[in-house]
């Protein structure tokens, strides 16, 4: 079956035909590592907690290894729940305190190294943390948010494992580097580029899948995203369009800008909050101080969410609510202005940058865009993977918060990165994705 053919089919059909096929390759003997692709919300944790599963009782011992902390409690916690008959090892620092969460689990055993963890079925903890293993070797690797490790990461730890699973999805961040990687650009060993991509290049019959269904994105959502950031494997809404809808508990009065951005948000699952045209420093306190008092007004009037699971809605908390934006400096100055708003609660919205976000899921986002109010387009701020994450976590509406004049940015400034030789081109290009988007967007703007 090809991606085409999924999306033809009945969502759950199509998740669990893909599913059926990925633990097929998992117990052939002919690889050793099998890709799988997904996009937002397809899933990665529940076929990475399922295919563990599987190999438990196919008599192995797998590893299984995510890139952060949060990450990994969150992977554990949920093979606990699963497979409440076996015994899940959480490898982590000597020093490391794990959340209650993990430690209140009685099937979680908490070690600091694999000698401890001797008698856990599955043994779960950070690529890093696997990094410095150097005294036992597994059958079998399950390594999440694939795309996020780096290549010299995946160079440390490939000798722990005979074969490998790798789960990621491709159109999000690459992984994170604070030294200049100018100097190993094209060169075969690169180790700033991610494990999957060097696996596949040294192992080009590796097969290759892709999760076809987005269970997070709503069905307003999911073809703009699939079209500006996967518009050579795209996918479908796990939802059709009358499950998810929003509405208040109060009616709006006193501040008409954000009451029509919310109802725009809340009628068709986007809004495009536009400020006034100005260049100004990424510190702009306008634009950050506009997404904090949409969060405010979401909690002022009671935001109340229906969908496929409840049915009979339920208020909506601030932990249902997240705010995105491109640099920790604007993150701080968002979080001061949540607490000038009078709305105690306000202070508890999720409040980061796309690297931090990425992997999380909220009811409700709003996103500070990249390029809003810059002179210039820089290659950190057209990021195609910057924007996804950031407008690729939310179940029910995103809010984009920008000031005006960023199509013409994008006009004035088109994608000028230089091309090395071997060095595949990434499709989507920022440019490409930003303008994509900023089409959607412009359909449902509304002047702040």
């Amino acid at each position: 079956m090809t991606p085409d053919d999924y999306t033809s089919l009945d969502p759950a059909v199509a998740a669990a035909a893909a599913t059926d096929s990925i633990l097929a390759d998992l117990a052939s003997t002919d690889h050793r590592a099998v890709v799988v692709d997904s996009p937002p919300g397809a899933g990665k944790s529940t076929l990475v907690v399922a295919a563990a599963g599987n190999l438990v009782e196919g008599s192995e011992r797998p590893a299984v290894l995510a890139q952060t902390n949060n990450q990994v409690n969150d992977l554990a916690i949920r093979l606990a729940l699963q497979h409440p008959d076996l015994t899940i090892g959480r490898l982590s620092a000597k020093d490391y305190l794990a959340p209650a969460s993990v430690i209140d689990r009685t099937n979680i055993v908490i070690g600091s190294t694999v000698a401890d963890l001797s008698d856990c079925q599955i043994v779960v903890g950070t690529s890093a943390k696997w990094a410095g293993v150097r005294d036992h070797r597994f059958a079998w690797a399950i390594l999440d948010e694939a795309y996020q490790m780096r290549s010299d990461l995946l160079l440390q730890i490939v000798e722990r494992f005979d074969r490998g699973l790798f789960v990621g999805d491709p159109g999000q961040l690459d992984p994170f580097t604070v030294v200049g990687t100018e100097r190993w650009i094209g060169l075969p060993h690169d180790p700033t580029q991610n494990g999957v991509t060097v696996m596949l290049e040294h192992n080009p019959d590796t097969p290759v899948h892709r999760l076809p269904v987005s269970w997070r994105l709503p069905a307003v959502a999911a073809p703009t995203i699939a079209q500006a950031f996967y518009p050579f494997t795209g996918f479908i809404a796990g939802t059709t369009e009358n499950v998810r809808h929003l509405a208040f508990r109060t009616a709006g009065f006193g501040t008409a800008d954000l009451d029509e951005t919310l109802a725009m948000a809340f009628t068709t699952g986007w809004a495009l909050h536009e400020l006034p045209r100005r260049h100004v420093p990424r510190t702009d306190s306008e634009t950050l101080q506009t997404a904090a008092r949409l969060a405010s007004r979401l909690l002022d009037r009671g935001a109340i969410a229906t969908c496929e699971r409840y049915t009979d809605g339920r208020v909506l908390d601030a932990s249902d609510i997240a705010i995105g934006v491109a640099h920790r400096d604007q993150a701080d100055l968002v979080r001061a202005a949540l607490t000038r708003t009078g709305n105690p609660a306000a202070s508890q919205v999720a409040v980061d940058t796309a690297n931090r976000l990425q992997g999380r899921e909220f009811e409700i986002v709003i996103v500070v865009h990249p390029l809003s109010g810059r002179r210039d387009a820089t290659a950190f701020h057209l990021e195609a993977g910057r924007l996804c994450v950031l407008a690729s976590r939310h179940r029910q509406a995103c809010i984009v918060v920008a000031r005006e004049g960023i199509t013409d940015l994008l006009d004035s400034h088109p994608s000028t990165d230089p091309v090395h030789l071997s060095v595949p081109a990434r499709f989507p290009d920022g440019w490409e994705a930003n303008q994509a988007m900023m089409t959607k967007l412009a359909l449902h703007r509304i002047a702040g």
